[in-house]
């Protein structure tokens, strides 16, 4: 089952941009789903909107703002700093409006490197024209450990999860409403399914689960420290944990639209008997609480 609206009234419209892990791609094997990584944006009535990282999808998200005003105020929570999270910062046109002001809530590196350092070498040449401080608009930086913070009148919840390098997952709540959002979570390499404290924290009785799902069983056998899990992983952390909805998501470059569709109904019926609905994430779907 796709998304759907589960009552009148929305607390949070979610809306996927981009749905891959690792690496932008492309070819008519992948229309349907969508080639672009990873973002994810959530509107609420009343409060600024928030974004799940700044992969490739950004730039999407972005056109469509353009239609609605040239500036944009809103926060990111920026999972980890890895290229397919961080790619779609210097391509996001609101930033070309210098009343544009985008916070972004990341954490620190394993050696202490701040948000704002990273950025300053990814967006500076020779890897791009121009250094970000040459970007008109506003971006501000914000280190964020193991914490809990207010967004307006969104409550957030920062843990660390298992990934490679300094990796956040996210909760955001409202009117009683939850998402949780861990885009990169390493499964125990030998293939078990235990979860960290802090994903467990994040996940547990969610409304909707945002979960990392981009290698198959064969894949991860040989791919288990890469710090990625499989959607059957996923699926149990889901049903586990009394999570409502599970969005698969961070599919693997080589995942072709007919590979989703195939494991769909396998996923679907796997989260049906604990009362989870489980669906592919893709480009452009909709889903609102």
């Amino acid at each position: 089952m796709r998304g759907h609206n589960t009552g009148s009234e929305t607390t949070f419209s979610v809306t996927f941009h981009g749905v891959r892990g690792s690496t932008p791609c492309h070819g008519n094997d992948i229309i349907r789903y969508g080639g672009n990584t990873s973002c994810v944006s959530v509107l609420t009535p009343n409060s600024q909107p928030i974004l799940f990282d700044l992969g490739t999808g950004l730039r999407y998200f972005g056109k469509e703002c353009l239609t609605r005003d040239t500036k944009f105020v809103g926060t990111c929570l920026l999972t980890h700093s890895h290229f397919d999270h961080t790619q779609g910062l210097p391509f996001f046109a609101p930033l070309l409006n210098e009343e544009t002001v985008l916070t972004v809530r990341g954490p620190v590196q394993d050696d202490g490197m701040s948000l704002r350092a990273v950025f300053d070498k990814l967006v500076s040449p020779p890897l791009f024209p121009v250094e970000l401080s040459h970007i008109p608009g506003t971006i501000s930086f914000v280190d964020t450990p193991n914490s809990d913070f207010m967004i307006d009148d969104v409550h957030v919840k920062a843990r660390p999860i298992p990934h490679v390098g300094a990796t956040l997952g996210f909760r955001i709540e409202l009117n009683g409403k939850s998402i949780a959002y861990l885009s990169d979570h390493q499964q125990p390499t030998d293939g078990s399914h235990g979860i960290s404290d802090g994903a467990r924290e994040l996940v547990e009785g969610a409304d909707l689960l945002i979960h990392d799902s981009q290698f198959t069983p064969q894949e991860f056998a040989v791919k288990s420290n890469w710090g990625h899990c499989t959607a059957e992983y996923a699926v149990w952390v889901a049903t586990t944990h009394g999570v409502k909805n599970l969005a698969l998501f961070h599919h693997d470059p080589s995942r072709s639209d007919d590979a989703l569709d195939a494991s769909a109904a396998h996923l679907a019926a796997i989260g049906e008997p604990a009362g989870c609905n489980v669906f592919i994430a893709s480009e452009g779907l909709n889903f609102r609480l």
